[in-house]
């Protein structure tokens, strides 16, 4: 019994030897300089030889690396001659650290029970011990906007820095919106051999008007005092005063018409998510000034009618529209694709440096950070990434260094550790 018992404690420190989690960067306690590289800065702006130089956290300074006058020699100096520098990536609507194994139900917490959940906070569920994030910022996504899904209303979203060794030091904008599913203007029936029809949805309108009534309940909670409590309604207070926003998930045109018209009925600021019909509602979207979370664009148009790559020109469409909209990958392991997913618009129209515009500074004037990320820019954190090559390429995208607030990130992750392992075995040596 006790030699079984040893075997069974020794198996647990193994696995917990080989599964501890990534240690949180040091805090900087000094200058930090980039030299020579080559910035983009995520507004469209690039500088060809820049020194980039930050301090407690902050960028002090941002410029032509030739005009340089100050005093570096107590700085240390990170020569990126050659190298690609970049504001951190923001994925937006992801669910990263409240997922880790979709086939095991335990370690999935994105969803509550029943169909309006406005106070459900998907910050207290963010794992900072997850194996997956550390493969999405490797790519050089820093930041992230943790969604709640299922039932009508699902709950808060909030915004966080992968890197942290606990939810708190993680937050980086808590309970910032509340997200709403809006109802599906058809109706899908399967039978049992897998064939389907499709129908306009019956209960289509009476669903809009039930979450109407719903808003203008909890309105009309938030304009009165109480001594009692309702914690559902209280939630919603933030949408009434504009300190929250309402993002609104929907894909098709009339969905995404309907979605806008009500909130605008109700003096909500809205944010439409999906939205693969955007590209029909632009007059609405501009009219009302309604930002659009984008899923990736590899998904399949929704109806046959559509062009097959009009994804793919989503993006530019909007962009010509003057249409503020960032890209997303709508998921958590798959968000370190992020990069190549923005850079898919480019040869149907998009230009390369609004292509990281999407994920970076637009992302951020959508979540409401822009003050903060989004740029390379005096006064900003200075969340940065330097990649040897094109960071929108699968063959040159190597992320060398990355920040977040100034404190410079481990790199690594479990898919890299087992592929030293298993060149190792094969006596492929280090590559």
């Amino acid at each position: 019994m006790n030699t079984i018992l040893h075997i069974i404690l020794l198996s647990i420190l193994c696995f917990s030897t080989r599964a501890q989690m990534q240690v949180p960067g040091k805090k900087q306690d000094s200058l930090i300089v980039l030299m020579n590289g080559r910035a983009h800065l995520g507004n469209g702006e690039v500088i060809e030889n820049s020194a980039i130089g930050f301090e407690n956290g902050k960028i002090i300074f941002i410029g032509d690396a030739r005009s340089l006058r100050l005093d570096l020699s107590k700085a240390r100096i990170i020569d990126a001659f050659g190298k690609e520098i970049y504001p951190g990536l923001i994925t937006a609507n992801s669910t990263l650290g409240l997922r880790e194994i979709e086939m095991v139900r335990a370690t999935n917490d994105f969803s509550e029970v029943g169909l309006a959940n406005p106070c459900i906070r998907t910050i207290i569920s963010y794992n900072t011990d997850s194996k997956v994030t550390p493969t999405v910022r490797c790519n050089g996504i820093l930041l992230a906007q943790i969604v709640p899904q299922g039932g009508v209303i699902s709950g808060q979203s909030s915004i966080v820095q992968l890197d942290a060794w606990n939810w708190e030091d993680a937050a980086y904008k808590t309970d910032e919106g509340i997200h709403l599913n809006w109802p599906s203007y058809f109706s899908y029936q399967y039978d049992e051999n897998g064939d389907g029809t499709v129908s306009i949805n019956s209960n289509y309108l009476k669903d809009i008007e039930t979450i109407k009534e719903y808003l203008l309940r909890a309105k009309a909670y938030c304009q009165t005092s109480h001594i009692e409590k309702d914690l559902q309604s209280e939630a919603m207070c933030g949408l009434f005063n504009e300190a929250k926003k309402l993002y609104i998930h929907a894909n098709l045109a009339t969905e995404i018409n309907a979605a806008i018209l009500m909130a605008h009925e109700l003096g909500l600021t809205c944010v439409i998510v999906g939205g693969h019909e955007a590209w029909k509602c632009t007059r609405i979207l501009k009219e009302y000034q309604v930002p659009v979370i984008l899923h990736r664009n590899q998904a399949l148009p929704p109806t046959a009618d559509d062009e097959y790559d009009i994804s793919y020109k989503t993006p530019a469409i909007l962009e010509s529209a003057g249409i503020l909209y960032c890209n997303s990958m709508n998921n958590f392991w798959q968000d370190r694709n992020l990069p190549f997913n923005a850079s898919q618009p480019v040869p149907y129209g998009l230009d390369k440096e609004l292509a990281l515009k999407s994920v970076t500074y637009n992302a951020a004037k959508i979540l409401g950070i822009a003050d903060r990320a989004g740029t390379l820019e005096t006064g900003k954190d200075a969340t940065i990434i330097i990649s040897e090559g094109d960071v929108f390429d699968m063959r040159t995208n190597k992320i060398t260094h990355a920040f977040i607030q100034g404190r410079q990130i481990d790199l690594n992750n479990k898919q890299k550790d087992l592929y030293q392992i298993y060149l190792k075995k094969y006596g492929l040596g280090n590559k």
